[in-house]
């Protein structure tokens, strides 16, 4: 065997090697942000699931207000629809899209559930409140820093994907389509502090 020879094979094999490893950091990545997204639905679906409570409570104090109670769990049931579709398929920007209209909804919904609340005095010195608060607070907490995870990920992967060689293959290993960060609407009030207060 000539020496041209080794050296071609050697050239081959280093160029498989680099392609490897190009689709490995690939897949890599996009688990990555898939399993930060995952960490975002276990907190909101937290959070969903406090919203009942949260509700329930009030019902005793807040006889007359049940439409505004009502418009609370109708954003609630959305934003959970809307996280199911974004957990099927994360980082998809129409799925991202979606789910951020649905918590943007909810929080509005909330928000205005806060204001009711200021007119019930005994509400607000409610046990179960405070607590139902605390845990409320706790979980938007914790959402911010999933989401902020998640976002690093998704950025580390277009990063990558759209860096030179990596672009030239990324579409042909089946990563055509960059990840959407997950951005609420408010974002700016979320991460100041949560607006949960009785």
């Amino acid at each position: 065997m000539s020496i041209s020879t080794i050296i071609f094979w050697v050239i081959v094999a280093v160029g498989i090697f680099f392609v490897v490893g190009i689709f490995n950091q690939l897949v890599a990545l996009k688990n990555r942000y898939k399993n930060g997204f995952a960490q975002i639905e276990v907190q909101l679906k937290r959070r969903y699931d406090l919203i009942p409570n949260l509700v329930e409570t009030a019902k005793a104090y807040m006889k007359h207000e049940s439409e505004t109670l009502e418009a609370v769990i109708s954003a609630r049931n959305s934003a959970a629809k809307g996280l199911a579709a974004a957990a099927a398929q994360p980082g998809n920007a129409t799925a991202m899209n979606s789910l951020m209209g649905a918590e943007g909804a909810l929080m509005g919904a909330l928000d205005k559930l806060n204001v009711v609340m200021e007119a019930y005095p005994d509400l607000k010195a409610n046990e179960n409140m405070m607590q139902v608060n605390e845990e409320l607070i706790t979980t938007e907490n914790k959402v911010g820093f999933a989401r902020q995870a998640f976002n690093d990920q998704v950025m580390a992967y277009n990063t990558y994907k759209q860096s030179f060689p990596q672009n030239f293959f990324a579409g042909p290993f089946g990563h055509r389509e960059d990840a959407s960060l997950l951005e609420f609407a408010d974002s700016a009030e979320i991460q100041a502090a949560p607006k949960v207060a009785f």
